[in-house]
């Protein structure tokens, strides 16, 4: 066995720090609150100001999730979590969450109060109290119904015009979290329940769990895409025929197959709610 050179310690370590930052759900809000801001009308500077402010605020909830469940991803053999692995020490983790919760707070209010208020407590409080409590209970669902639903507000309150988006997309925000939720806590379920971890997914086991995701991301396409005045788009009736073939994927397919199906649907959602705004 070779030991790691030290050179490439540190770069081991920021790897490690930026994987349990959970790169790929903050880059993924970050780009759906940015594309938000520009359907609702925001100046420039503005969306720059709302993608950075989401990302700081959902790199502080990648980091505290980790932090919390360190001693459970260790229990179980998490070799994907850089923490239990030691990958990346606690105190580096500690210190980038403090830069980021500052960088949040500040870019937040720079929005202005009423988007401020709405992202710190709304967004940022509310997936932050799934980590410190509620993501072992049967309110774990509600964060993210909270957090996705008010998504749309902090772009829209932040224009030179302050306006609560329309209820439909409050809506369909909220059903997608939900439903990503449910879907994201599905590969996951032996593991959690090994340590403790009953949530509403857990509760309900794969059976039921399974069509309710898929249920709820096809709720969050039909208010995406019914819920604007108008009529829709041609594209719009053949994502909704596509978002009913994976629905139906994910209700009778094995394997990994549901969970992909389920996904694509959430992916279709972002689609047809940014479209929508």
């Amino acid at each position: 066995m070779t030991a790691t050179p030290v050179a490439a310690r540190p770069a081991r370590a920021a790897g490690g720090l930026l994987t349990a930052s959970h790169p790929g759900p903050a880059v993924a809000v970050t780009t759906v609150a940015a594309l938000l801001a520009v359907d609702a009308g925001d100046p420039a500077g503005t969306v720059v100001l709302v993608a950075a402010a989401v990302l700081a605020g959902h790199l502080t909830v990648g980091w505290v999730n980790d932090l919390v469940d360190v001693r459970r991803d260790r229990a179980v053999g998490r070799s994907d979590k850089p923490l239990a692995t030691g990958r990346v020490g606690v105190a580096p983790v500690v210190v980038a969450l403090a830069v980021a919760g500052v960088a949040c707070v500040v870019l937040s209010f720079a929005l202005g109060w009423r988007s401020g208020v709405v992202h710190l407590v709304l967004g940022i409080g509310s997936a932050h109290a799934y980590n410190l409590g509620l993501k072992g209970t049967a309110l774990s669902w509600l964060p993210y119904a909270v957090t996705f639903g008010t998504l749309p507000a902090v772009a829209f309150l932040a224009g030179p015009v302050p306006a609560w988006p329309p209820w439909w997309m409050t809506a369909a925000g909220a059903a997608l979290g939900v439903g990503a939720h449910v879907v994201n806590a599905l590969p996951d379920l032996a593991d959690d329940l090994r340590t403790g971890v009953r949530g509403l997914p857990h509760r309900l086991g794969e059976r039921a769990a399974r069509p309710l995701a898929a249920a709820l991301l096809v709720a969050a396409s039909l208010l995406a895409a019914l819920g604007p005045a108008g009529r829709p788009a041609a594209w719009v009736w053949i994502a909704l025929l596509v978002v009913l073939a994976l629905a139906a994927l994910a209700l009778t397919g094995r394997g990994r197959g549901p969970f992909r199906a389920a996904m694509a649907i959430a992916l279709l959602d972002v689609v047809l709610l940014v479209a929508a705004g």
